[in-house]
């Protein structure tokens, strides 16, 4: 058995993570994996760190952000 993932698998990830983004759920894999590319010698955040991070941006309302109420 290899190690590189079946067209099915590889199709099904890629419509996860567009219907994760197209409902708002920020991808913490693909934040750690740009972290370590650009710049490797800060520390990412943790998850609990980054969903509040996410969170903050997307729902601030005196920053811009989205209101809903």
């Amino acid at each position: 058995m290899s190690n590189t993932p079946s067209p099915f698998r590889a199709f099904a990830r890629c419509v996860c993570e567009g219907a994760r983004l197209m409902v708002g759920v920020p991808d913490y894999q693909a934040y750690c994996a740009h972290v370590a590319r650009s710049h490797p010698n800060a520390p990412p955040m943790t998850s609990a760190e980054f969903f509040r991070d996410r969170q903050d941006a997307r729902y601030r309302g005196d920053q811009g952000g989205f209101r809903c109420c």
